[in-house]
């Protein structure tokens, strides 16, 4: 048996770690002394001990932890671990981007914007259109890009898909979203129909890479609109150029955002 001062130095967990384990369940020591109330360790325990160390380092919370080390099937074991890393990497991602994100912020002086300004004719489109909350955007513009697959399939790719957003979703948090593909025919299936976007004006630019650093880029647009005395009017458009469905690499993604503008003039003469 080993007391808790000797497995502590085994197992590099301090002893305050130790008896904050026992009191969660995790790991229980070999013996409790009655009278004196010292914990004892075996060194089969060593093992465990470090399992349970190197799952708290990845962020796994206690109570997964508990769940892991009571499961007795090695294939759920490791889909519980697997479900962790999961959101782990999905929170490194999210990292990534915002370091990504304030590095381009913070810059001394940050790439130029190019800004081209577009006459956008009328065109009729497949869409899907609904009343959506921003936090469920994502989901929400996946499934309706599914259906505009669907009905439309790869043969009928007349250009890139594209969306439009309303202002309310960025200033309330819910606001009318557009997800459409040209397409010469456009059906009428589910909730994919016809619709006619109108002609517009619009101050286009470029947003390279991922699409959660998207935000950066919309206010460098927004500033070159202000610096350039125009002023928008309507839904913002997107337009995917390169995404996800062309290639895994999201360094090659290209998301084009245009602001809809018209000129501000002072001359009353």
């Amino acid at each position: 048996m080993l007391a808790i001062g000797e497995f502590s130095r085994l197992t590099h967990l301090s002893i305050r770690t130790l008896r904050r384990y026992h009191e969660a369940g995790l790991l229980e020591p070999e013996l409790v002394d009655a009278s004196s109330g010292y914990r004892y360790y075996s060194g089969d325990q060593i093992p465990t001990a470090q399992v349970i160390q190197r799952l708290r380092e990845l962020n796994v919370p206690l109570a997964d932890v508990r769940r892991i080390l009571r499961s007795t099937d090695p294939g759920e074991r490791a889909a519980l671990a697997a479900e962790h890393l999961e959101r782990l990497e999905s929170e490194l991602v999210r990292t990534r981007v915002a370091v990504s994100s304030l590095r381009r912020l913070l810059a001394p002086e940050p790439a130029p914007l190019r800004v081209e300004l577009r006459a956008e004719p009328a065109v009729t489109v497949a869409a899907v259109e609904d009343e959506v909350s921003a936090g469920d955007v994502d989901a929400w513009f996946a499934g309706a890009m599914a259906e505009l697959d669907a009905a439309l399939g790869p043969a009928a790719d007349a250009g890139p898909a594209g969306g439009l957003y309303d202002n309310e979703l960025f200033e309330s948090g819910r606001g009318r979203l557009l997800l459409y593909r040209p397409a010469p025919e456009p059906p009428t299936r589910g909730r994919v129909r016809p619709v006619r976007l109108p002609a517009v004006e619009l101050a286009v630019t470029t947003h390279e890479g991922e699409h959660d650093g998207v935000d950066v880029t919309y206010g460098q647009l927004g500033s070159w609109v202000v610096d350039n005395a125009l002023t928008v009017a309507g839904p913002v458009r997107e337009r995917y150029l390169v995404g996800p469905r062309d290639t895994d690499d999201s360094t090659a993604w290209r998301t084009e955002i245009g602001w809809p503008v018209f000129r501000v003039t002072t001359d009353l003469a």
